[in-house]
């Protein structure tokens, strides 16, 4: 299941850089990506796990950036 998401104050292209690679590591999650410029986050996931996905992709991103908010 591909699904894609606003951002909401990401600050840097190198922060988004470090969030994309961190979810690429999460089980279960094929590919991301996410952009500086456009404020998007496209995430790649198996579908019986992404519930669980989101939840670490949240944790991942607070921790990269703790301003920027994944607008669900």
């Amino acid at each position: 299941m591909k699904r894609k998401f606003k951002l909401e104050d990401l600050d840097c292209a190198n922060c988004a850089a470090k969030m994309e690679e961190a979810i690429k590591k999460i089980d279960g999650v094929n590919d991301a990506n996410v952009s500086f410029l456009a404020q998007k986050m496209t995430i790649d996931g198996q579908d019986e796990k992404f519930d669980e996905i989101m939840k670490e992709v949240v944790k991942v991103c607070a921790k990269v950036e703790p301003d920027c908010r994944i607008l669900l």
